[in-house]
């Protein structure tokens, strides 16, 4: 640096408040020489400066220099630095330095007023800073100018403001690192993200949050006090989120100056500005608001001050020279520095001593004891790394490849947090000041870039982490695009995630739009607007195409909802007549009316055919118009009951049919059950499904029913409204429930057994029911029978000898009666009907035929073979084993009727089926005769009584003149 002479040309102070332009004017007297030095508070600053010069003149003739970067061209005209890394000697025809009244700084102040008082250009030299330093200079710089500079806007109080009232354009200002992260973590929730300025981050990653803030991308922006220095930015209003800060000793209440240096920010040019508090700072005291909006500050009395002529024989000369303190009453001695503790602390190991013990390693040890503590994390720690750059650079001219390459290495990571990515950034920062200290490292021009690199890398993935924790780009760009009324541009991927500007803004799910919860209710409503105005033509094009849809994509849920593929797109509702349900849409009212009746329309014309198809029989019964009279009559009953009526509901109905009216009904597939009237087409699952839909809504429930798995003879029976187990195709009997069509078989079978006297269940019966022996006396029990259990040895059966078991055909399974002719009728009309689901019911190990299998035989266990049958309570034969105990059911009529029907009707009280004509009395063989039972036993029932033959029936008086004389 130039040292003060008879002819250092002029020297001026400009000094005034924030907003004077005085930068600027320092930049355009320096443009004016041939050459130029400029001193900047702050490496962020330095950069914004160095970028406008060269955007003037080039950067063949622009340098910038920092404590870790170092840009020089060949032919430099003009140099940006920070005021620590101002070189010295140059001779240069102008020379600044900005931000002056830091010279009463406790931590950098003594470099300030070391150019204050010795930094000179050959032309001209101007100090800048604040109207406070007008004594200061005068007193210190004989002969100065001082030149007063006026605010171009006005700077306004306007109170205590919440963050969730902010107004756009702010800058929130926070005192820790802490509180900053806190604060735009706020700001996220509540008004969409802010950028983040802190002097600690890198030129990068500060230049990428300036621009996310200054192009409009976010509205906030949260720094620390580093905004007061210079930094221009787009601000309208400054808040304080407190009005103390840590100075690196203590905390301390800001002075009124400091807090109008950071909020002169707001306001740019001619445009006015305000200031305030927020969060838990107190409102700003009314003298400290008056000294702020009228820019009158108590004027600096001292400033800090370092001998700054030393002497490098020796470590403690040097040591002394660096604390002794000076006479002049506008200078007080600094306190202890950060460079000043690490030589106290080198100067204490003996390796260190040793080797400084002459001008130029004493020299060289106070050029390590300079490199700035970026890591902060202790003295010790710091010291510790000092000592082993100046025993490298003494022993062997400069630092260790092999330590630096490891060092840079290790922090050559980009994942983590915030915190981890921060931290590194201060790591290679040391590297970054080592690579730029001339002769320091062996290749110091790829160690330069590499460092470089390394840190531009970090500062990227910091930028990136922070954006990503403290914006939500898609609430601030939405927000942008409409507060600048621009066409938004709107897309819905096949899954139907709806981006808008390429931002994820919810789902359309069919034809309404659900916007994403995330974020606060004001970023929601800025997702809905946007979302609203650029899905309107998007609901055109989707509803045309769920016009033309194939009916495959559409389905009906068992709760009454319309789906086209996995969206909801309406839901039925109860119509006129009971196969003619109406359609609700579910289409937003932004899609406008249009769009909600092509909905409408595509949605009736799908359910009309699913209707149409699944209920077939029923529609033709329902359109028929030869039916007349009962007839017709029953068949609008059966349409009401969707083609399901339990026969005691309609007993006296299907009394008063004649045979032609039953036989028209039969041509439609009607089958008149033993217990229930039904069409056994209609008890398949398609139909099921769609019948206790279409029941729920004629009935007007809220919770609809589920249709039973498919294939399963016999469920638990369920709790629900009176009708549900008929419209699911099953008849309650005790605690379970049995297909309607197997329960007709199972009548069949028990037509042909004598009730009275009690029968037990053969294979068949619990073939068909896929149930055991004591689940299906429970399910007889259901269906009014009485269930006695007993036991009794297992009878061995007759060995059969191998050639006749060998010539014995396979026996093939029983099959169902056929349909009683036209003008049968009574409890032969039951027939054994296809089963509904289509699973073979007779086989009890076809998959899905019940729930349980059934059992080989009617006691439920296989009978051992050989032997005899030892008599009741006999003892077994010495040598024998005890005969094995089956258990037994013996079934007979319980003599009540429950709802759907009772025990199957006989004839008299002689036990056996009043059936059909030709359908009664004993079996019969081949040729019609009486097939032989064998003789009667002592235990035989008596012979029934004769029953008269009423008169009244005609079937019964045509039977009489078949009856032998």
């Amino acid at each position: 640096m130039n040292a003060p002479n008879n002819r250092q040309g002029r020297i001026a102070a400009v000094l005034g408040p924030t907003n004077t332009g005085k930068t600027h004017y320092a930049i355009e007297r320096m443009l004016a020489h041939r050459s130029g030095i400029i001193g900047l508070p702050l490496r962020l600053l330095a950069r914004e400066v160095y970028d406008r010069i060269v955007a003037l003149r080039g950067p063949s003739v622009v340098a910038l220099v920092t404590g870790e970067e170092r840009i020089v061209p060949p032919r430099v005209q003009y140099w940006v630095c920070t005021v620590e890394a101002m070189p010295e000697g140059m001779g240069a025809d102008f020379l600044a330095v900005d931000e002056i009244q830091l010279c009463a700084d406790p931590e950098r102040g003594h470099v300030f007023t070391d150019r204050l008082l010795n930094a000179r250009g050959r032309n001209e030299t101007l100090f800048l800073g604040s109207a406070t330093m007008r004594s200061a200079v005068s007193a210190l710089v004989p002969g100065i100018e001082i030149m007063g500079r006026e605010r171009f806007s006005t700077l306004t109080y306007t109170g205590v403001k919440k963050l969730s009232r902010m107004p756009e354009r702010s800058a929130i200002v926070g005192f820790s690192v802490d509180n900053v992260y806190a604060i735009a973590e706020l700001l996220r929730r509540v008004r969409g993200g802010a950028a983040v300025v802190m002097g600690a981050l890198s030129p990068r990653t500060r230049n990428a949050q300036v621009e996310m803030y200054q192009n409009g991308d976010v509205d906030y922006l949260v720094a620390t006090d580093a905004i007061g220095m210079g930094l221009n930015l787009d601000i309208n209003h400054v808040a304080f989120s407190g009005l103390t800060k840590f100075d690196g000793h203590r905390m301390r209440p800001l002075a009124a100056d400091e807090l109008a240096q950071i909020a002169g920010r707001a306001g740019r040019h001619q445009r006015p500005g305000t200031f305030g508090t927020t969060g838990e700072a107190q409102p700003l005291e009314p003298e400290v608001v008056e000294a702020i909006e009228e820019h009158r500050f108590s004027p600096v009395r001292r400033l800090m001050w370092r001998n700054a002529n030393l002497e490098f024989g020796s470590p403690t000369r040097l040591i002394r020279r660096l604390e002794e303190r000076t006479e002049n009453p506008w200078l007080s001695r600094v306190r202890e520095s950060d460079d000043l503790a690490a030589l106290k602390a080198l100067s204490g190991e003996a390796e260190v001593t040793a080797r400084a013990t002459d001008g130029p390693s004493v020299r060289l040890l106070w050029d390590v004891c300079r490199v700035p503590d970026f890591r902060g994390i202790s003295r010790g720690e710091h010291a510790t790394l000092l000592a082993r750059i100046f025993n490298d650079l003494h022993e062997y001219g400069h630092v260790s490849t092999s330590w630096v390459a490891e060092q840079v290495h290790r922090i050559d990571r980009t994942e983590g947090d915030i915190d981890t990515l921060s931290k590194r950034l201060a790591y290679i920062r040391t590297w970054t000041y080592v690579a730029q200290r001339a002769g320091w490292l062996e290749d110091e021009g790829h160690w330069r870039g590499e460092t470089r690199a390394v840190e531009d890398r970090l500062s990227d993935a910091l930028h990136s982490a922070l954006t990503l924790a403290f914006v939500d780009r898609r609430t601030s760009v939405l927000a942008r695009r409409l507060k600048e009324k621009e066409s938004l541009v709107a897309e819905v991927t096949e899954s139907g995630e709806v981006t808008v500007e390429g931002e994820f803004v919810g789902r359309l799910e069919g034809f309404r739009f659900r916007a994403d919860k995330a974020g606060s209710p004001d970023e929601q409503k800025t997702i809905a607007r946007a979302a609203r105005e650029a899905l309107a033509p998007l609901f055109n094009l989707r509803a045309d195409r769920f016009y033309n849809a194939p009916d495959g994509e559409i389905d009906v849920t068992e709760q009454g909802g319309l789906m086209w593929g996995d969206a909801a797109v309406g839901r039925l509702a109860k119509g006129p007549e009971a196969l003619r349900p109406e359609v609700v849409p579910f289409v937003d009212d932004e899609a406008g009316p249009d769009v909600a009746a092509k909905v409408q329309r595509r949605l009736q014309h799908f359910i009309d055919r699913r209707i149409a198809a699944a209920f077939e029989p029923l529609v033709a019964l329902q359109k028929d118009e030869a039916l007349s009279g009962l007839a017709k009559g029953f068949a609008y009953r059966l349409v009401e009951a969707f083609g399901v009526i339990p026969r005691a509901k309609v007993a006296d109905d299907v009394k008063s049919l004649d045979q032609d009216a039953r036989g028209a009904l039969r041509k439609h597939g009607v089958r008149f059950g033993q217990y229930t009237i039904f069409m056994p087409l209609l008890l398949k699952p398609a139909p099921t499904r769609l019948r206790l839909v279409l029941w729920s809504l004629w009935n007007g429930l809220d919770d609809f029913p589920s249709s039973p798995p498919p294939g399963l003879v016999t469920i638990p029976a369920q709790q629900g409204p009176e009708g549900q187990d008929a419209m699911q195709g099953y008849r309650r009997a005790g605690e379970r429930a049995i297909r309607i069509d197997m329960a007709e078989r199972l009548a069949d079978m028990l037509r042909d057994k004598d009730s009275r006297s009690g029968f037990e269940a053969n294979p068949d019966m619990l073939s068909i029911t896929g149930l055991t022996l004591e689940q299906f006396a429970g399910l007889m029990e259901g269906l009014g029978y009485k269930a006695e259990k007993g036991e009794r040895p297992k009878q061995k059966p007759e060995p059969t000898p191998a050639s006749e078991a060998d010539a014995a055909p396979e026996q093939p399974p029983a099959e169902a009666a056929e349909e009683p002719a036209p003008g049968a009728e009574g409890a032969a009309e039951t027939q054994a009907t296809p089963d509904a689901a289509e699973a073979p019911a007779a086989d009890p190990g076809a998959e899905g035929a019940s729930e349980v299998e059934a059992t080989p035989d009617a006691a439920g266990e296989v009978a051992p073979q050989g032997g005899e049958e030892p008599a009741p309570g006999a003892p077994a034969a010495e040598g024998e084993a005890e005969p094995e105990i089956e258990t037994f059911y013996t079934f007979t009529w319980g003599g009540r009727r429950q709802t759907g029907g009772g025990k199957p009707r006989r004839e008299g009280g002689g036990g056996r089926p009043r059936g059909e004509p030709g359908k009664g009395g004993p079996k019969r063989g081949k040729k019609g005769k009486p097939e032989d039972r064998g003789p009667k036993t002592a235990s035989a029932r008596p012979p029934k009584r004769e029953q008269k033959i009423d008169p009244d029936n005609p079937f019964a008086a045509a039977l009489s003149g078949f009856k032998p004389k």
